[in-house]
């Protein structure tokens, strides 16, 4: 498969008045057409600004995009004209946003919204674009969707916004769709419903997917590849079965020590990882995790490893990589 999407030592970097905060520090990554890539780590590891950056929405100020390209369909999008972003925002990539009520417009009715990509990109009458948001609305199982057309926001709950957040991003038939935490909000039994209708749909286009999420079972069940993010740089990169079996960095191993599954020993206890994410705007000097590493030695304090190939297509950025596997709880996909 070709890459679709080539992320190059991108860096996302916020001024406030406490000093810069480096959200995106240096960060690459590839994606395959076809490929579903988990984006992992803890709330205000940089996964969610990782995103914003490729769609050219970081808030500015304070936020800024400083370095890197993103290369997508042989375009690099930080370089084309807003314009032309715009051309490429919901017609090649669609996104589906964090939180569906501040994302949809309150005074626009559903249907409204749901026209408006159809009638921009793919040049639809506004007749051709109401019965292709009906069937869209169907897709993604909302009933009677002729009358949920005419509603608004509000007036939806939790878990039908998010299938119409879907149906908007998949509207145009995206070749990349961008998921960021898209069921955090919702119940568990709404979870699985809405990520089952999300790649039960980007298996029938063809579409790549990024899923932006905390929740590695998400991860286990969903994603081909997954990359590791903390404190705004990627400390682990490689296929699931080699993150999930094999992982290179004590990060990834206090992720999966943190979730609790059926198949574990009932005297055995989750392992959470101590501590808390370090001040951005003041890294230590060495590895940004070892105030929180069991197996920081002296080195670690010293100077920050790079992300490095320590297996065949599988990365980590850890000194003592050979180690950091050994207390795994054995959880696997």
């Amino acid at each position: 498969m070709s890459t679709l999407l080539d992320v190059k030592n991108l860096s996302t970097h916020f001024n406030t008045s406490a000093g810069t905060i480096k959200a995106v520090n240096d960060v690459s990554f590839k994606l395959r057409e076809g490929e579903t890539l988990g984006l992992v780590g803890e709330s205000g590891c940089g996964k969610s600004v990782t995103a914003l950056s490729i769609m050219r929405l970081v808030p500015s100020p304070p936020g800024r995009i400083v370095s890197g390209d993103v290369i997508f369909q042989d375009q690099n999008l930080l370089k084309i004209s807003e314009e032309e972003m715009q051309n490429v925002r919901g017609r090649d990539i669609g996104m589906i946003f964090q939180e569906p009520m501040t994302s949809l417009n309150p005074v626009l009715s559903i249907g409204r919204q749901l026209r408006e990509p159809l009638e921009l990109h793919l040049g639809m009458t506004k007749q051709q674009s109401l019965s292709r948001s009906s069937e869209l609305l169907e897709l993604v199982g909302i009933p009677d969707p002729a009358t949920r057309l005419k509603t608004f926001p509000h007036q939806t709950s939790g878990g039908q916004r998010q299938r119409i957040m879907i149906a908007m991003a998949l509207s145009c038939e995206p070749k990349l769709l961008i998921a960021d935490e898209a069921t955090t909000a919702l119940d568990v039994t709404i979870q699985a419903q809405i990520l089952e209708i999300i790649k039960e749909l980007t298996d029938r286009l063809g579409t790549s997917v990024i899923i932006i999420t905390h929740n590695l079972g998400v991860v286990a069940r969903y994603a081909d590849s997954v990359n590791v993010m903390y404190a705004g740089k990627l400390r682990e990169s490689g296929s699931l079965d080699q993150v999930y079996k094999q992982p290179k960095h004590p990060y990834t191993v206090g992720l999966l020590n943190s979730v609790p599954t059926l198949d574990l020993d009932a005297d055995i206890r989750l392992q959470p990882i101590r501590g808390e994410i370090p001040n951005l705007t003041d890294l230590p000097k060495g590895c940004a995790f070892i105030d929180r590493c069991d197996y920081a030695e002296q080195k670690c304090q010293e100077s920050e490893p790079e992300l490095e190939e320590v297996e065949d297509a599988h990365f980590g950025a850890c000194w003592e990589h050979q180690r950091v596997n050994k207390n795994l709880l054995g959880i696997t996909p």
